[in-house]
């Protein structure tokens, strides 16, 4: 069991109980909080309180996080764009709208639940007609194969291990920075410079903690290479090369320097009532290299510019910008 305990200041008050604590404990869902408030577990001043609370200056909130049990994901048969399979990696193109892996609260209807439908139906493609492949590096809850992870409303390629030795050597690839990510944004305003490097520490925010941002101490260095694709009117088209991995890294970047992507709405990307509006991020995971973990040869996979992204462009961006 993991206590918190927090003292609310004016940055915090009139803020529902079930709000505040999602945004202090970013890893569970809201859904998840409201669970442990309804049981007890959440206290305002000593004293169980509803979710619909809201804070006051000086009150103290108490929360305990009961440690968790593992969790039993299902198969799921949810159709997967898989780009490339052999025995040791799996590349999808994830759609926006999906998680990655399963969390207390979010247990179904992600990547990981897919990927053990797909698994319990289909041989292997390398194997004996037949044969059934081991899911070992997918299946397990603690070590899923996931070795890098998209957000749920950012689409695009993403690698998968099936077996120890390839999440090693994937694991070992992102740390050296040696795997070569390109993403494709719909950007909130006119980007003057052709193109540019951002170099700013990242760090948790210190008041919205689902939020991340730019951070002058203590941040971790994250540098993202941007170029424009295509002005117009009041959005850009970007391709971006993250050289780092940090958490909403493209986003917290473009965000601060006046360009948040379209859609974003956490990184103030809705771009005003006047405005037509992406329903999500307009951010996707273009291009994907890597060095394959068995036979050490260097693979480059490559997912086209989503429809909405596309017809966005088409729609809402037909005056270029000079």
């Amino acid at each position: 069991m993991e206590y918190f305990q927090y003292e609310i200041d004016p940055a915090c008050q009139k803020k529902r109980l079930d709000v505040f604590l999602t945004e202090v404990q970013s890893e569970i869902s809201r859904s998840y909080v409201q669970k442990l408030i309804e049981s007890g577990q959440a206290t305002v001043n000593g004293v169980p309180a509803r979710s619909s609370y809201k804070l006051k200056i000086g009150d103290r909130v108490e929360m305990a996080i009961p440690e968790p049990s593992p969790l039993e994901v299902t198969p799921e048969d949810i159709p997967l764009d898989i780009v490339y399979e052999d025995s040791s990696i799996v590349v999808v193109d994830k759609p926006a709208g999906m998680v990655v892996h399963p969390a207390p609260g979010h247990s179904g209807g992600t990547l990981v639940n897919a990927l053990l439908y797909h698994y319990s139906k289909l041989p292997r493609l390398d194997a004996p007609s037949g044969a059934r492949p081991s899911a070992a590096g997918i299946c397990g809850v603690e070590r899923p194969g996931i070795v890098h992870r998209l957000d749920k409303d950012t689409s695009g390629l993403i690698a998968v291990a099936k077996t120890d030795a390839a999440q090693q050597s994937l694991s070992r690839q992102f740390k050296d920075r040696d795997i070569k990510k390109v993403y494709l944004a719909l950007a909130l305003g006119v980007v003057k410079n052709s193109s540019g490097t951002i170099d700013a520490p990242i760090a948790r925010h210190k008041v919205q903690r689902k939020k991340m941002a730019p951070a002058r101490e203590g941040g971790r260095p994250a540098e993202t290479r941007y170029e424009v694709i295509r002005r117009f009117e009041w959005f850009s088209y970007l391709r971006l090369y993250p050289k780092t991995g940090r958490t909403h890294q493209i986003r917290v970047h473009l965000a601060s320097i006046g360009h948040p992507i379209l859609g974003d709405a956490l990184y103030g990307g809705n771009a005003g009532p006047k405005r037509p509006r992406m329903s999500r991020q307009a951010l996707h995971a273009h291009k994907l290299e890597l060095i394959h973990p068995r036979t050490g040869e260097w693979m480059a996979f490559e997912s086209p510019l989503p429809v909405d992204m596309a017809e966005f462009m088409e729609r809402h961006g037909k005056n270029d910008a000079l």
